[in-house]
């Protein structure tokens, strides 16, 4: 899974990325998904998990999404309103893919950096973005 910042801002200050990240993870966790890695730059974060049938895959992100941005805007200290694009990307990959797909994940960062992305992993929609959560 993969979301945006609303309007890409680069908004995840790398200060506070890991306590964001750790969120995520417990929240996730929480709704009863398996986490297999979360990363991401100043504008967008990955999220590798099994999500159970249970749960819609909207309804698992929202709420993901929702408590990140509440974590952002009332437990720290920052001087502008945090939010998330209201669009995301999902793909669905065999279990040949996983490990592929989280050592990507987790070096987001050098992948951003050195332009050696998979445009297939990095893919939301643009259109219509709106703040949510």
């Amino acid at each position: 899974m993969v979301w945006g910042t609303f309007n890409r801002e680069p908004f995840i200050d790398p200060k506070f990325e890991d306590s964001l990240h750790n969120v995520i993870v417990a929240k996730a966790k929480k709704l009863g998904a398996f986490v297999y890695a979360v990363g991401g730059v100043e504008d967008h974060v990955h999220l590798v998990a099994s999500v159970p049938p249970a749960i819609a895959l909207s309804a698992f992100i929202g709420q993901v999404k929702g408590n990140s941005s509440h974590f952002v805007n009332h437990a720290l200290s920052i001087s502008y309103k945090f939010a998330w694009q209201d669009e995301y990307g999902i793909v669905s990959f065999g279990g040949k893919q996983l490990d592929m797909v989280v050592k990507y994940v987790k070096s987001q960062r050098e992948h951003h950096q050195k332009r050696t992305i998979i445009p297939f992993l990095e893919s939301v929609s643009s259109e219509n973005i709106h703040p949510r959560g």
